[in-house]
């Protein structure tokens, strides 16, 4: 799995040492025993990292040394934490089956789910994927759930979709509960709406989370505006202060949140090759590449347009089919340890529900990266007016 492969020996220690990168890279260290355990990790200086677990064994030390142990050296050199991070997982998880999850602590991405297997769905949290083909969607990844439960229930109160979790049996002698006493709840428990009008309120809460927050907005908006027009201007005032109530809401919808069968995304990193970057393509949560792209191109191919040249390297990152559901959650949760960190390195562009991304803005993030600058808030790039090219998926 990783791409480099040394033969070391103590006699040859220092030739080894030389050979390998003052660079970060994922290793793995074992012996000739092939049912040995290997040992596997990621650093920011190889060789440096190398020369302590192999180098000559220094009196009274506690270190760990393997000098001794160590037949082979496998390696890739990484230009990015991201970049590191997903390669280890590979490398782990063909290393260790049974046992890498632990060894990575994986803590999985919270979700909004909707429960469409429902009679009467209903929203709710969880860090369970299922069939991403199935009746349920998926809305995520969020950074913790606490911000998620925060923003499920600010913005259900715009709605009268049921908050219970119970299966429900409707029955009109049933008393309902608080929501339905104060009027947030269409209460399908005892019949206080039909099924018909149950459902049309939950299309709206499914149109509300995939356009994130957009319908809400576009739809209260223009109940003021018919308001106003009719100068039933008291009505218009009323209704302007939903939707000013709503806009903290909204605000809360991070950008890296989408409805997950749509989730379509090209994360850029810098490259431990001069003059390039490296991509990575996420399609519903999975991660495909690396894939290097160089800045410079060869001289054959300078008549080509920065924007052609980047499909052209995405078009060789295959995107996995239908990953099982653990593996996506795995997948998701590198991605969402990298992108709400402080110092996020790397910028990441999203794609819209047509698989349309926003290529003026690859383009200029990608010499961002280059440069080593601060990555910049795409919160709108799916809105731009850019010339936006189609991805071959």
């Amino acid at each position: 799995m990783l791409t480099e492969r040394l033969e070391f020996t103590v006699e040859r220690d220092a030739e080894v040492f030389s050979a390998v990168p003052c660079a970060p890279a994922v290793f793995l260290l074992h012996g000739d025993n092939e049912q040995g355990e290997p040992y596997v990790s990621k650093t920011a200086n190889l060789r440096r990292r190398l020369q302590r677990l192999l180098g000559p064994v220094e009196e009274s030390t506690k270190k760990l040394n393997l000098r001794d142990r160590i037949r082979w050296i496998e390696y890739t050199p990484t230009g990015s934490d991201f970049e590191s991070a997903f390669v280890l997982y590979k490398a782990l998880r063909e290393a260790f089956p049974k046992t890498y999850s632990n060894r990575l602590r994986f803590r999985f991405a919270p979700l909004v789910k909707l429960h469409f297997e429902n009679q009467y769905p209903r929203a709710s949290i969880t860090t369970r994927l299922g069939r991403m083909n199935g009746p349920a969607r998926y809305y995520g990844p969020f950074q913790s759930r606490t911000a998620a439960e925060k923003f499920m229930n600010d913005s259900l109160d715009f709605f009268k979709m049921r908050r219970c979790v119970d299966d429900l049996d409707p029955d009109p002698k049933f008393p309902g509960c608080i929501y339905s006493e104060m009027k947030m709840c269409l209460a399908p428990c005892f019949k206080g709406c039909t099924d018909e009008e149950y459902s049309a309120e939950v299309n709206r809460v499914q149109s509300y989370f995939d356009s994130g927050g957009e319908s809400l907005v576009r739809e209260i908006s223009a109940q003021r505006d018919a308001a106003s027009a009719n100068l039933a201007f008291e009505d218009a005032a009323a209704i302007h202060i939903r939707v000013e109530k709503l806009k903290p809401t909204v605000a809360q919808f991070p950008e890296i949140v989408r409805r997950l069968d749509r989730w379509s995304a090209l994360i850029v990193q810098p490259c431990q090759q001069s003059e390039s970057v490296t991509f990575f393509r996420v399609h519903q949560g999975a991660i495909a590449g690396p894939a290097v792209f160089c800045i410079q191109p060869a001289e054959h191919t300078k008549s080509q347009s920065m924007e052609s040249r980047v499909l052209a390297v995405l078009d060789t990152l295959l995107l996995p089919g239908t990953l099982p559901a653990l593996e996506t959650m795995e997948h998701l949760a590198l991605v969402k340890r990298w992108y709400y960190r402080g110092s996020r390195i790397g910028e990441i562009f999203l794609a819209d529900d047509k698989n349309i991304f926003p290529m003026r803005r690859i383009v200029r993030g990608i010499s961002r990266v280059l440069r080593g600058e601060k990555w910049e808030d795409n919160s709108a790039q799916i809105h731009s007016s850019d010339s936006p090219l189609p991805l071959s998926s």
